[in-house]
């Protein structure tokens, strides 16, 4: 087959031409797109055969594992508007309803942020149209929704001024020209500065091992044949000998005869074939595999339920491990892209995005309980939390008189005024 054999052009309602790809889910809109050129160097197959789509991707539950906690925790964690001045949150700006509770009519916060999340992991890029709509309240028009855009039908163009032009092209109607105003990105590691890095395409090879690896398994129980043990006779069973041994056989099938000894005549011996050399070369490569998957997404290997880390104190170790080193770049990603895209120029000093990742760092209720207790000022040390403060993180409500910090026993005698040494 030809190299243009397997695209199947079209023309669209703009009269430029768009070809899929035959068996992958990206679509091609014109020759002048990367990705074509991509695709005529490299094509969508690893070196093990198998073709690495997103979707043939997702099929692996190492990489689903990774990708699935990092979203699910860019999805759960608080995400708030932070107003600098007071440094209370935010919560009548429009973008606090947006990213905290309800970003379009369809999808809740949560799901929002795992679906973007999500495809900047495994598209490198993630994007929304930005919905401005006029406020009563604000008298001006500000962000009302973000809808989610597929991104293999959205491509970042750069102009010669340096502005970014977004072209989407949905499945049915015309092209798009949009303002970078107009599109929230969320963008992965970048080689351009316009387009994220995918993830599925990085690690394509290994992903593709990881896949041949499991179809041969796959194969190994449809097709192979599985022995329990062997009975060798040195010459020939008689008959009867034959019957008898096959009815013996017969009364000790099923598990409430497990365990029970067999008879054997006629100097018959049972032997218990063992593993071969290819079996444990192919469950090694799929350990491995499991590694590779680790390594690519900086999930720790014990997270993807790969047992071989001792479950006490260094399951906390591994918990800050993956908020500091897989999830805290994503979450200054989030972040910044909030502040630039969704912010007016004259609210990006006044406020700030953050991610609150408290909830993935808290320990036990003991160890809960002595950092609370030092906060509030225990053992005469100044404080540094009001119990209004402890009691919000506790999702508590306030009480009167508890906005007031403990400056601690030693400020307090360090504040008082002294005397010369003459007063009685």
């Amino acid at each position: 087959m030809k190299v243009w054999d397997r695209f199947r052009s079209k023309k669209t309602d703009t009269g430029s031409v768009r070809a899929d790809a035959v068996g992958d889910s990206v679509q091609i809109y014109s020759l002048d797109d990367p990705r074509l050129v991509e695709f005529l160097r490299f094509g969508f197959e690893s070196h093990s055969g198998v073709a690495v789509s997103v979707d043939t991707a997702m099929r692996n539950t190492s990489l689903f594992r990774a990708f699935s906690l990092i979203s699910y925790a860019i999805g759960m964690l608080p995400f708030q508007l932070i107003d600098n001045d007071t440094k209370e949150k935010a919560a009548d700006h429009p973008i606090y309803r947006l990213m905290h509770r309800e970003p379009n009519g369809w999808q809740t916060a949560f799901d929002f942020r795992s679906l973007m999340q999500l495809r900047a992991l495994a598209n490198g890029d993630g994007y929304a149209r930005i919905v401005r709509s006029y406020s009563v309240r604000l008298g001006r028009r500000v962000v009302s929704q973000l809808i989610p855009l597929d991104p293999t039908m959205v491509t970042p163009v750069q102009n010669g001024d340096w502005s970014v032009t977004y072209r989407y092209q949905p499945k049915n109607g015309l092209t798009q020209l949009l303002s970078s105003r107009d599109v929230f990105h969320l963008r992965g590691l970048s080689l351009d500065g316009l387009r994220g890095i995918s993830l599925v395409k990085q690690a394509r090879d290994a992903i593709g091992i990881a896949l041949s690896a499991e179809l041969a398994a796959g194969r190994l129980f449809k097709n192979g044949t599985f022995i329990g043990g062997v009975l060798r006779h040195p010459g020939k069973l008689s008959d009867p000998a034959f019957e008898r041994l096959r009815a013996s056989l017969a009364e000790k099938e099923g598990a409430d005869n497990a365990g029970k000894n067999l008879i054997l005549e006629e100097g018959m011996g049972f032997e218990v074939p063992g593993g071969n050399a290819r079996d444990a070369q192919l469950t090694e490569i799929r350990k491995l595999q499991v590694e590779e998957i680790a390594r690519v997404t900086g999930v720790p290997r014990p997270l993807l339920m790969v047992d071989e880390t001792s479950w006490g104190s260094g399951i906390e170790a591994l918990g800050r491990f993956f908020v500091q080193y897989a999830l805290g770049p994503w979450f200054t990603a989030w972040e910044q892209s909030v502040e630039r895209s969704l912010l007016d120029d004259d609210e990006k000093d006044r406020f700030s995005a953050k991610y609150n990742a408290g909830a993935l760092l808290r320990g036990s209720m003991k160890d809960q309980a002595d950092f609370f207790s030092k906060a509030l000022g225990a053992g005469g040390a100044p404080g540094w939390m009001s119990q209004n403060e402890v009691r919000d993180l506790a999702d508590m409500p306030a009480t009167d008189g508890g906005n007031e910090v403990s400056k601690g026993a030693m400020s307090a005698q360090a504040s008082t005024p002294k005397g010369n040494g003459n007063d009685v």
